[in-house]
């Protein structure tokens, strides 16, 4: 490929006032619109004082900017160019949000929280956003740290990985055919101990879930998976609560340790994974292993209550260099090193293991965060950036949902690519007999989805929400 004029012969005037650069906001907002959006936020929040008026169509607007790939308020800047001012109006400017951000106090926040699982509840039932997860829905729970600089960010820390940041913690739901959503979000201090909180967000995730449908059909199974930051007595017992299964990797405790020691190396399945699996221990790809199971009681040294019975399935790797073996352990630790999980699923014991490691699925999601809204937390106020990482989940949630909507491969496709060939799309506006003329790309190569989408977010009836 190379210019089909001379470089002196080529200028550059911006002069058009009828182009948009990002024309698939307009389904996406128009989705939104339709599963009443504004009107969640208009009888949810309760914003006052200066910089607070139109609080609906201020978070519109955040979330529309974070939908197109804005990482930052200043880049709020783009939904005010060409044509935008004739296909959306109440657009406000990049420093009118930042002050309305700082208004947020933590109970603004937790009204936020409410409008993004309602939110979410209307987009599962208007699109095919979690088909199937009435039989089987998966709600992952993990935390990440927000890198974060200078010495202005509210609540910044060094916490368990040594980066000064922000914490985020997130649960994501996902089913066997359906692409992950956030089900709930919690902004915290960078210091924080990942737990911290978590079985409080759980609750309202699982809420959430059921409220969704998600394992609501006889035998159904909703699954909560977790790492071993998450390994407590409070999180297994929110899942029981709620009626929902657990997996959770299992901390190499003293009692956990003489379970897998009891295991006789008949019991143990010779494994092989069709794609690699990266140990961070060791610093190695591997993809042979051994698998056994055992059952076992957790929780000991609370009062018996409080015990949980269950099966604990173990994967063990050989070591590349078998190391002395350490005081109270047996050989096998030196020669083998072992991932313990903790479930009551009915699953077989490989499949439980296989679906266990599938967890992987929300750093996924928290990739996708980073490479896009999440890419700042763009305030010094810690309410701002609690705000800011909620609109972050709901404009997750909204271009899951365009995906959906425009069916094929775009229901599985990460953010980056829906935002990338739905969502940043050059068009011309032009008015026709009334009626609002969206001219776009001949041979655009992603039309039969973005045609799809227009038609099917615009004009189509949607089914009822609550």
């Amino acid at each position: 490929m190379r210019l089909s004029h001379a470089c002196r012969a080529i200028s550059v005037r911006f002069d058009d006032p009828n182009l948009v650069s990002c024309v698939g906001l307009v389904p996406v907002m128009a989705l939104a619109a339709r599963c009443g959006l504004r009107s969640l936020l208009a009888e949810t929040l309760t914003l006052t004082g200066t910089g607070a008026a139109n609080a609906a169509a201020k978070i519109t607007a955040l979330i529309g900017g974070m939908v197109a790939g804005a990482d930052s308020i200043t880049d709020m800047d783009m939904l005010r160019h060409g044509g935008m001012g004739r296909v959306f109006d109440q657009v406000r400017a990049p420093s009118t949000l930042g002050t309305f951000l700082r208004r947020f106090t933590f109970g603004h926040v937790r009204q936020l929280d409410a409008v993004a699982a309602r939110l979410l509840a209307r987009l599962a039932a208007a699109t095919p956003l979690l088909r199937s997860a009435d039989q089987v829905a998966y709600l992952d729970l993990d935390d990440t740290v927000r890198r974060t600089y200078g010495y202005a960010k509210q609540g910044a820390g060094r916490g368990y990985t040594g980066v000064k940041g922000l914490n985020a913690l997130l649960a994501v739901l996902s089913a066997p055919a359906a692409a992950p959503v956030i089900a709930a979000t919690r902004l915290r201090r960078g210091a924080t101990n990942s737990a911290r909180g978590a079985p409080r967000l759980l609750a309202e995730a699982l809420g959430t879930a059921r409220r969704i449908g998600a394992g609501s059909a006889r035998h159904a199974m909703l699954l909560v998976r977790a790492d071993s930051a998450y390994y407590g007595h409070d999180i297994i017992n929110t899942c029981r609560r709620a009626g929902a299964r657990f997996s959770v990797t299992a901390r190499l405790t003293k009692t956990v340790t003489r379970a897998i020691s009891s295991i006789d190396d008949d019991a143990w399945t010779a494994i092989r994974y069709p794609n690699a699996i990266y140990d961070q221990d060791e610093q190695r790809w591997i993809s042979d292993a051994e698998v056994a199971e055992v059952s076992f009681t957790a929780f000991t040294g609370r009062r018996k209550a409080d015990h949980v019975t269950a099966r604990l399935i173990v994967r063990r790797v050989r070591r590349l260099n078998p190391r002395t073996v350490t005081a109270g352990q047996s050989e096998m630790f030196a020669v083998y090193r072992y991932h313990a999980v903790f479930t009551d699923t009915p699953e077989p014991m490989l499949a439980a293991e296989a679906t266990h490691r599938d967890h992987a699925i929300i750093e996924q999601v928290i990739a996708e965060l980073k490479n896009g809204p999440l890419a700042h937390l763009p305030s010094g106020v810690f309410t701002a950036n609690a705000a800011w990482l909620v609109c972050a989940a709901i404009s997750h949630n909204l271009t899951r949902a365009a995906g959906a909507l425009a069916g094929g491969r775009h229901a599985r496709e990460r953010a980056a690519s829906l935002r990338r060939r739905l969502i940043v799309t050059p068009a011309r506006v032009a008015h026709s007999a009334h009626q609002q003329v969206v001219h776009l790309p001949r041979d655009w190569p992603w039309e039969p989805g973005l045609d799809e989408l227009f038609r099917r977010a615009l004009h189509d009836p949607l089914p009822a929400a609550s």
